[in-house]
């Protein structure tokens, strides 16, 4: 496979950031200074920036060589009541409008809850609220895709087969694979392993195509999980995750694309993620 077939880096700015110049500036350039090319601009709690700053985002991460790509708030719910939708759709075209002056080619969100609902009837809810979504985005000129993300518990509208279906219905959205999620949801342990992840690979190949293959958008780190599943993010050699696991499927189904960590100090696992690669790469030399 070719060497650049991974881009790795952050959601969110890392932990060594220097202060000066700080901000999403400063961790594009602490990105490059480590030798990682992928930042996710963490806009997870709302969407506050100006367009001079992302003008600035975008021209530090071209010269630096860093793709950008935004979290977008979490209180997004495309299965949310007529009331509250507005709002959340409107989190939804804030991160894109802003995430592409940014520079940013992809939307990372949460798609919401099921509340109890069953899952065929949230869809028929979600899959037209996404499309007007993205409708308004191409009327607008902005090409962004829209990810929405895997999710970590059962009750959250985000299974891998979710995030399939909406990405096979609309043109312009394809799933955010967040691998510690999928390890997590079921709360028992599995999707942990090589044929776990090749079958995972392999739906989504059927689902979306080869090329899709090539610009995967995943999340990555070690997890903490029960019953319910997720709890929390842990560093990768504080967890049960098998990372040589995932990165030979990975590597077997001529995956590339970006990988994002989000463990607590999220440079050091993306370092670590990022060397574990590049074993696997030279080892098929």
């Amino acid at each position: 496979m070719a060497k650049t077939a991974f881009h790795f880096g952050t959601v969110g700015s890392p932990r060594s950031t220097p202060k000066k110049p700080g901000g999403s500036v400063g961790a594009v350039l602490q990105l490059a200074e480590l030798g990682l090319t992928a930042f996710e601009l963490g806009w997870v709690r709302s969407v506050r920036v100006s367009e001079a700053t992302c003008a600035a985002i975008k021209e530090t991460s071209a010269d630096a060589g860093v793709l950008i790509s935004v979290h977008a708030p979490y209180y997004i719910n495309l299965n949310a009541d007529e009331q509250e939708w507005p709002k959340s759709r409107q989190r939804l075209m804030d991160a894109a409008h802003f995430g592409y002056l940014a520079g940013a080619t992809d939307i990372v969100f949460h798609p919401g809850s099921y509340f109890g609902r069953p899952v065929q009837g949230v869809l028929q809810t979600a899959i037209p609220r996404l499309q007007g979504c993205v409708e308004e985005l191409r009327a607008a000129g902005n090409p962004v895709t829209l990810r929405p993300e895997t999710m970590g518990k059962g009750a959250m509208l985000g299974s891998l087969e979710d995030t399939l279906t909406m990405a096979g219905e609309i043109e312009g959205v394809e799933p955010c694979l967040d691998f510690a999620h999928l390890h997590a949801r079921a709360g028992d342990g599995s999707m942990n392993s090589y044929e776990e992840w090749i079958t995972v690979l392999e739906r989504y190949r059927k689902a979306l195509g080869a090329r899709a293959m090539k610009r995967l958008h995943t999340h990555l780190s070690g997890i903490e999980y029960g019953p319910k599943g997720e709890r929390n993010h842990l560093m990768l050699h504080e967890s049960d995750f098998d990372l040589e696991a995932l990165l030979r499927a990975l590597r077997d189904m001529k995956c590339g694309g970006r990988i994002l960590c989000e463990s607590p100090v999220m440079e050091e696992d993306a370092l670590v993620i990022k060397q574990a690669w590049q074993r696997l790469e030279e080892a098929d030399r």
